[in-house]
């Protein structure tokens, strides 16, 4: 059945029928809510162990990098690995590492060790989670079902920060990785459960050489290259902010990263289900350069009110993601879908784990409400030099109209 315009785009509801976006987007959920709550409690232990601003950060977000490991190496299983097989799998890895942080009593070492390892596995089930959204929903409908998916992100990273916050007043930090593990474990079961058995994208094994050949490809366009630098820089930079939250104000972290996953929240919802094609990508411009602004209030050291007013606004922001991923996939072969999109994700994710490196570096020499301005300063010059690149990679995929499949 054919529309005549993207203003007729299906809602919600008509993604929620169909029982594998379900299982995805369940999955997805249930793995935000335990990384959110396991990475707060760990955030709050080292802190409270070590102090430091430095180690803080690089436990909360510095593993991240490892995803860049695995996009590199093994993120070809993304296409020859059945997916489902791969979700579950790398849902019961992260549990293990769960399981892990709170029976063992380790330094914030050999805790950084293990969240490196789980990085990796995220990694690989990134890319199968994009891989497979973009088979179980038609292409003009892709933005739609990547902004519920990031609602549920946004959503279940309120919950979970409010869930760890909460518990964290009254439980020591071992109890809150417990209800992470059972919460992955789910998660797995979901994937497993709800997701029928696709055959792989492709023939062959995952492997180093198979993986750089699409890597290459990716790389070697000039439209992916500068969809890519648009992915990672200006994003990570601002994520750098965040990783200082805890370091800035200990007692309101968990309101802070509330506040930047409703905006976020909100932000998706914008562009994925209000905005048609054609103005995803005028306002995607916009919302570019919306994300580092409000942070620039750091450096009046604010009330924690008005930062948190601020982080929200600003964090509406990483919504512009959605157009470029929208055109990320316009320009990918079919059967590479799964590896370059978890590519995409892998960079993006390894680059705030860099930016978390660099802001917590930062917050060892000036006051860390100096060291967010700088980021969010750095972040806007990224994005106002971006912005002919992103115009041209625009450019070169045409609007179409949609035809609609059932599903």
């Amino acid at each position: 059945m054919s529309r005549s315009s993207d203003a007729a785009a299906p809602g919600y509801s008509r993604l929620f029928r169909n029982r594998e976006f379900r299982a995805l987007w369940f999955g997805s959920a249930l793995g935000t809510v335990s990384t959110s709550m396991a990475g707060l409690a760990l955030g709050l232990l080292v802190h409270a162990q070590t102090g430091s601003a430095l180690l803080t950060a690089l436990v909360v977000f510095g593993p991240s990098l490892a995803q860049l490991f695995g996009a590199s190496s093994l993120m070809s299983a993304a296409d020859t690995v059945q997916p489902r097989i791969l979700l579950a799998t790398t849902a019961g890895a992260i549990a293990a590492a769960f399981a892990a942080q709170a029976a063992l009593d380790l330094a914030p070492v050999g805790r950084l060790a293990i969240v490196v390892c789980a990085s990796f596995a995220l990694s690989l089930a990134s890319g199968a989670r994009w891989g497979l959204l973009a088979d179980v929903v038609s292409a003009d409908g892709y933005a739609l079902a990547r902004s519920a998916m990031n609602v549920s992100v946004g959503v279940m990273q309120v919950v979970g920060f409010a869930l760890g916050g909460l518990l964290v007043a009254w439980l020591s930090p071992a109890p809150i990785f417990w209800f992470a593990v059972v919460t992955s474990l789910a998660g797995a079961l979901v994937s497993w459960f709800g997701i029928g058995k696709h055959p792989s994208r492709r023939a062959g094994r995952p492997g180093l050489g198979v993986t750089w050949a699409a890597n290459g490809l990716l790389l070697s366009r000039h439209s992916t290259r500068w969809l890519l630098l648009a992915l990672c820089v200006p994003n990570g930079l601002v994520a750098g902010c965040e990783a200082l939250f805890v370091s800035y104000s200990p007692s309101s972290a968990a309101l802070f990263f509330m506040a930047g996953a409703a905006g976020m929240l909100a932000g998706d919802i914008l562009m994925g289900r209000i905005l048609t094609g054609h103005s995803r990508r005028i306002v995607a411009e916009w919302l570019r350069l919306l994300l580092p602004v409000p942070f620039l209030v750091f450096l009046c050291n604010p009330s924690v009110a008005v930062a948190a007013v601020m982080v929200a606004i600003g964090s509406i922001g990483y919504a512009a993601s959605l157009g470029q991923q929208e055109l990320l996939v316009a320009l990918t072969p079919r059967e590479l879908t799964g590896q370059l999109l978890g590519a995409e994700s892998s960079a993006r994710v390894a680059f705030q784990g860099l930016a978390a490196a660099l802001a917590g570096a930062l917050a060892e020499f000036v006051s860390t409400g100096l060291a967010i301005g700088l980021l969010s300063l750095t972040s806007v010059a990224v994005s106002l030099a971006l912005i002919p690149g992103l115009r041209r990679a625009a450019a070169s995929v045409p609007l179409v109209r949609p035809v609609y499949a059932s599903h």
